[in-house]
Order: structure tokens, then C-alpha cells, then sequence
């Protein structure tokens, strides 16, 4: 560990947030602070018994208003291997389709006095209208384009775990940046660690005011990559699209999809990641996707560290009673 993660370690071990929103409410102590808890807790998921009293008693909510599988079964597992009782609400079958207004459903769901509301939903903010509006914790699992910040901690963990450091890195970000919450979390994240980001894409994924987040937008692929420790590609967010951004998905590929050519650019060590789901053939080959490069399933691995921490660090659980199997 060295430079700016050095000065950190040790320092500031309170989570001081009552509300996970966004990467861009955490300081440099507040991620370590995640990570090395996260670190903590993954043993737990190798064990024979997978589970722990740590949230013994506390109840979370999982309302998704969005597709997913990732995120919304490792919260799910994550829960569970620390003994929470756990829900799961998707707008198919909640009262949203009947017309409920998000507040409406928000304060039903605090009169059943849940300890941690998970909230992922198509509009940007909907976590910060609804932590004014119930007393449990809210996690953001993924707002509109704005953040994803479970996402960037666990792809922060990931780059940690192969490469010793963040902290000077050259991290190549390739795809829709534009209708991305994960590629903001990751900017936002890999900056503040003190690595450099590069961004490439097709001008229509690209957004102006990117460079303000710290990271550097690119000609090319071939620039982006060149030299770079971490190559990160994102899928094409077409639901967030209302006109079609690029002519087909074969020319993107053919552009700017990472092939194993391409991949040759990258420093010899560089690894691959993706938050999925991946469209094959299109952000990447498959001969990459599988290839001895690819951390895709380290990455699925570290989102349930990384979720268990964050239901720790955001409930206060009892740590000391980790290390006793649930009897």
C-alpha cells in the first residue's frame, strides 16, 4: 500500500454516514474504511456454514424499480450470510404499477419499520427523495445515469486485490459513458484513490462535462488502453436511449470493442473488467471475456463483500460475533 491509501490507513474508523448515495460523499478514509471491512467479511463467503448473527434482528428491504440480478441478489445474499431478515420488492409487484407515487410507497414501507431501504430506480436522486421521506437507512443500488456506488467500491476492491494499490494506476474505461451510473461511481471512486482514468467512446457516449470528474477523454481506443493497468468496458445502456446513438452494435464493436489485439496494447499484467451483464461479440470477445485477463467473477465475488460491509458499516452491527457460525 502506498501513497495516498498509506496516509489514510488506520485513520477515521467510523462510518459517518447514516446513507450510502453516491462515491462522491466518501473520502479516501471512508473507502478504505469499506474495503478492508469487505476484506473482512469474504472469508465468511468461503466457509462451509455461510453465515454470521452480525444483523441478527435487522430487517432490509430490497425495493427495485429496475431490472437486475447482480446487485439485487448479492444485497439479497449479503443479508442473509449476516443473519438480516430480508424482502424483496420489484415495481412489477408493488402498488407503483396501481399508480403509488414513490413517497407513498416509501412511507408504507416505513410503517413497517424496515432498518435499511435498498433503492434502485430509473430516476436520478430517487434515493435522496426518499431518505427525506422514511427514517431507515437508504443504500443507492443504482439511480437513472447519476451512480452506482456498491458497483465502483467493489470494482475498486477488485483492481486492490490484483494489483496490490490504487494509487497510480492507468485505469482505460471504454463504452457508454454517458448513460452510465457505473462509469461515474468509477471515475468518481479510481480518481479519488489517485489513479488515472481514460474514457473512449463513440462522441454520442461521450458527455461534455465529463473531464470535470478528473478523467480524460480519449481519441481512441488504441489511446485509452495503451499502457493501461485496468481495461473496463460498459455495456450500451439502449434503454436509456429514446434514438438510436450508433449505427449498429456491429460497427461499435468493430471500433470499439476489446478484442484480444487490442488488449495487446495494454501493459502485460493489465486485468479486464465488466460490471455485466456482458454482450458478448459486442464490448468484448469472448476469447477476452474468458481469458486468463478477465476479473468479471472476481468482481461478482467482491460485490457480496463489499454489499456485506456496507449493511455493517450503515446498521452498526455486532462485529464480535462474526466469527461464530449461526447456531
Amino acid at each position: 500500500m502506498t501513497g495516498l491509501m498509506a496516509e489514510h490507513t488506520g485513520q477515521d474508523q467510523h462510518f459517518r454516514h447514516q446513507h450510502l448515495f453516491g462515491i462522491e460523499q466518501l473520502s479516501v478514509s471512508d473507502i478504505l474504511l469499506v474495503l478492508n471491512t469487505a476484506r473482512s467479511f469474504r472469508d465468511i463467503s468461503a466457509r462451509a456454514i455461510k453465515k454470521v448473527p452480525t444483523l441478527r434482528g435487522k430487517t432490509v428491504v430490497n425495493l427495485f424499480f429496475e431490472p437486475s440480478t447482480r446487485t439485487r441478489l448479492s444485497f439479497e445474499i449479503a443479508a442473509k450470510r449476516m443473519s438480516a431478515d430480508t424482502f424483496n420488492i420489484s415495481s412489477a409487484g408493488s402498488s407503483a404499477v396501481k399508480g403509488e407515487t414513490l413517497i407513498d410507497t416509501a412511507k408504507n414501507i416505513q410503517a413497517m419499520k424496515p432498518d435499511v431501504v435498498i433503492l434502485r430506480h430509473s430516476s436520478s436522486g430517487a434515493p435522496y427523495l426518499l431518505a427525506r421521506n422514511i427514517e431507515a437507512a437508504v443504500i443507492n443500488a443504482g439511480d437513472g445515469a447519476h451512480e452506482h456506488p456498491s458497483q465502483g467500491l467493489l470494482d475498486m476492491m477488485t483492481v486492490l486485490d490484483h494489483k496490490g494499490r490504487l494509487d497510480g494506476l492507468k485505469i482505460a474505461i471504454i463504452g457508454d459513458i454517458a448513460h452510465s451510473r457505473v462509469a461515474r461511481s468509477d471515475i468518481l471512486g479510481f480518481v479519488r484513490m489517485g489513479s488515472e482514468v481514460f474514457l473512449a467512446g463513440p462522441q454520442t457516449f461521450i458527455p461534455p462535462e465529463v473531464s470535470r470528474l478528473g478523467a480524460t477523454v480519449c481519441g481512441s481506443v488504441a489511446e485509452a488502453v495503451r499502457d493501461a493497468d485496468v481495461v473496463m468496458t460498459l455495456r450500451i445502456q439502449l434503454e436509456r436511449q429514446n434514438d438510436p446513438l450508433i449505427p449498429s452494435l456491429r460497427e461499435y464493436a468493430k471500433f470499439y470493442g476489446i478484442n484480444r489485439k487490442v488488449l495487446e496494447l495494454a501493459r502485460e499484467d493489465a486485468i479486464v473488467m465488466h460490471p455485466g451483464p456482458v454482450n458478448r461479440g459486442v464490448e468484448l470477445s469472448p476469447d477476452v471475456a474468458d481469458g486468463s485477463r478477465s476479473v468479471i467473477l472476481d468482481q461478482v465475488t467482491n460485490g457480496v463483500a463489499v454489499r456485506m460491509a456496507l449493511l455493517y458499516l450503515i446498521l452498526g452491527g455486532s462485529k464480535g460475533n462474526e466469527g461464530q457460525g449461526d447456531r
